[in-house]
């Protein structure tokens, strides 16, 4: 019997080379090349490809938007843009045990009611979601259940049934007899998802994939899969906490880096009405080291508590640690305070922290993070009730960031008297409650705080 013929395909673009190389010839990646078997590509999405599309004009295609279908999560909705999108593709990822399947559990069910669902386990049996459904309230949910991992039988299964919502948990643990390679490599995942694409699209149907992810947090397989999905969806957070965030990495249907909020209960995940509230550390007394900022995620103005520390080094060279913010901006904001705000921390550890497990990578957060950083340096808190938020130039400038009235009104919203900002981000009108303080360098944004 004749020997297969392998190939070597890379785990993070799917490229594919004769031998092994320490270094992928396609995307640049070391130590990525897997030893697969190559399978002649004859029949490829034979079984979905159905007859050939014909070519139409632009202007005759009716682009009309459809209504959006709901998932009864009002957090979830918003994080898709407004809810479920006909033929639209989903990938959902996150940690192990952070609770991508009680999500979709849930959403299936509160949708089960007005629309046929069809929920495809993988890793679990029919009994053992049987299980969660009844844990979570959910045990009598009209959402059909099949426990398959081939990629023929799943197809089979929902022609059969001709659902309008499908769920396959994971994608990792489908494979296709088309290909030799075992389940969950790189062939088989960018194979069984790019055919059951094809399916969503052709049909109308909404498909979504639970994806694991790497050790980086990255979704496992070929980058590729994150480029033939519509919506790719992470959850963030600490297992172990109470909270979950799932944040919208791409959506061609709604904005990116929508962030909704949970909170796991007994009864499954919860939508969170205030998620400011989660991210406001509260403290009897005003402490040094913190300041409030108001960020964008999405479409929704949050207030984030930062936290900073600033310690002399006891030995050694000093560190910069930051946790929810960018490592390198930090490095970049304290040599900005040290050259034109007159504050050095060249002999002191300084750690920063976004309070809740929240990432926040817009530059609105710079000026917090450099007034937290002299509060804690002077040991003087800041003034009471006070938000920040601006982004600093390398000249010192405080450079104005994007709807910075939505910001002011967040911030009045939940009792906020001070509002230091960009001067360019003054409002043209009053906003009741709130004072106003419009700072155009770094160094005069230190001295109001120090004389506040």
């Amino acid at each position: 019997m004749a020997r297969a013929k392998t190939v070597h395909a890379c785990s993070e673009c799917g490229g594919t080379s004769p031998k092994w190389q320490g270094q992928c010839p396609h995307c640049g990646a070391w130590n990525t090349l897997v030893e697969t078997v190559a399978t002649p590509a004859a029949s490829r999405f034979a079984s979905v490809a159905g007859t050939r599309s014909p070519v139409r004009a632009l202007a005759s295609i009716d682009a009309r938007e459809r209504p959006r279908l709901p998932t009864g999560l009002e957090e979830f909705d918003r994080v898709l843009g407004g809810g479920l999108v006909a033929g639209g593709v989903i990938l959902l990822g996150g940690d192990p045990g952070i609770g991508k399947s009680t999500l979709l559990l849930q959403a299936g069910a509160a949708m089960g009611a007005s629309h046929k669902v069809l929920y495809v386990t993988g890793e679990e049996s029919a009994e053992q979601i049987a299980f969660r459904a009844d844990r979570l309230g959910l045990v009598n949910a009209p959402v059909e259940l099949l426990a398959e991992v081939q990629l023929e039988a799943i197809v089979a299964a929902i022609d059969a049934a001709k659902p309008e919502i499908v769920v396959v948990d994971s994608v990792q643990t489908v494979y296709t007899e088309a290909l030799a390679s075992a389940p969950g490599s790189v062939s088989q995942v960018r194979e069984c998802a790019a055919q059951l694409t094809r399916l969503a699209k052709q049909r109308g149907i909404v498909v979504v994939f639970v994806g694991h992810v790497t050790k980086e947090g990255a979704i496992a397989g070929p980058r590729v899969l994150e480029h033939i999905v519509d919506t790719v969806l992470y959850f963030e957070g600490d297992p172990h906490s109470a909270f979950r965030l799932v944040r919208a990495i791409k959506n061609r249907f709604g904005a990116a880096n929508e962030l909704g909020v949970f909170a796991m209960t007994e009864r499954g995940l919860k939508g969170v009405s205030n998620p400011s509230a989660l991210f406001l550390a509260q403290h009897a007394d005003p402490v040094p080291g913190s300041a409030v900022v108001a960020t964008l995620e999405g479409s929704r103005p949050l207030l984030v508590e930062i936290q900073a520390l600033v310690d002399p080094v006891t030995g050694g060279s000093p560190r910069r640690l930051a946790v929810g913010l960018d490592p390198q901006r930090l490095a970049l904001l304290l040599a900005v305070l040290h050259r034109h705000g007159g504050v050095d921390v060249g002999g002191y550890d300084v750690f920063v922290n976004a309070v809740g497990g929240v990432r926040i990578d817009e530059p609105a957060v710079d000026l917090a993070v450099l007034l937290a950083i002299d509060s804690s340096l002077k040991n003087r808190a800041l003034p009471v009730k006070l938000l920040v938020f601006g982004e600093v130039g390398l000249a010192g400038e405080i450079r104005p960031v994007q709807r910075g009235q939505e910001r002011i009104r967040e911030a009045a919203k939940l009792g906020f008297r001070t509002v230091l900002c960009p001067a360019a981000n003054r409002p043209r009108h009053p906003i009741p409650g709130v004072e106003i303080v419009p700072v155009e360098r770094i160094d005069g944004a230190i001295a109001w705080t120090r004389a506040s």
